[in-house]
């Protein structure tokens, strides 16, 4: 567990315990907090395994308790950003593509969240680069490691995953105010397209 993060960690992981405890398979930290390092506006990434849905009661009053352990970058000297997203074990295993998320919490969604608008279960192509990054690189929290509990994702399912990624930027709208993330993501996509491999938006960028 890193050190710097370790008493938000706990609460986040103590809300989700509460919240999802007779279904909750394992949590998993991973991305720049246990590859390559936390920077000053590093999101801190979970990833949830759960062996049931969730109910809207439950997704609800989850998604608002999270709510309280985050906050936007540089709004908080204590608190980091959290990103939380939840699978159901049988829809990832065995792996197929794409794969539906459960649930995903983040700061971009604290808007909608106290509108009370919540997102429900979708498909993901993005999960194919998280599983990913996952086994090669993350911390088990509660659960097995990574490499043990999912799949392998298939180099042409991750290889299509960063295809769809690159359409998701078709013109200058798509990118306004956002261009040094976009930069990083694509500097990543082209790393992941050679060697294989997921690197931090940073170290890929070298």
């Amino acid at each position: 567990m890193i050190a710097e993060v370790s008493t938000q960690l706990s609460e986040v992981v103590g809300v989700i315990e509460r919240h999802l405890e007779p279904t909750l398979l394992a949590v998993h930290l991973y991305g720049s907090a246990v590859d390559g390092g936390l920077k000053p506006h590093s999101d801190i990434d979970l990833l949830v395994t759960v062996t049931v849905r969730l109910d809207e009661t439950t997704r609800r009053a989850l998604i608002n308790d999270l709510l309280e352990t985050s906050a936007s970058p540089g709004e908080s000297e204590i608190l980091r950003a959290v990103e939380v997203t939840i699978v159901v074990h049988d829809d990832i295993i065995p792996w197929r593509y794409p794969a539906k998320r459960e649930l995903q919490f983040g700061e971009w969604q604290r808007n909608d969240i106290l509108a009370g608008i919540f997102e429900p279960a979708t498909i993901d192509i993005d999960l194919a680069i998280l599983l990913t990054k996952a086994r090669e690189h993350s911390v088990a929290l509660v659960g097995p490691a990574a490499e043990e509990l999912f799949d392998p994702v298939p180099e042409q399912d991750l290889f299509e995953a960063l295809n769809e990624t690159l359409t998701l930027w078709n013109s200058p709208p798509d990118w306004a105010g956002d261009e040094r993330n976009v930069v990083l993501t694509l500097s990543r996509i082209w790393y992941s397209a050679v060697t294989g491999k997921i690197a931090p938006k940073d170290v890929a960028a070298d």
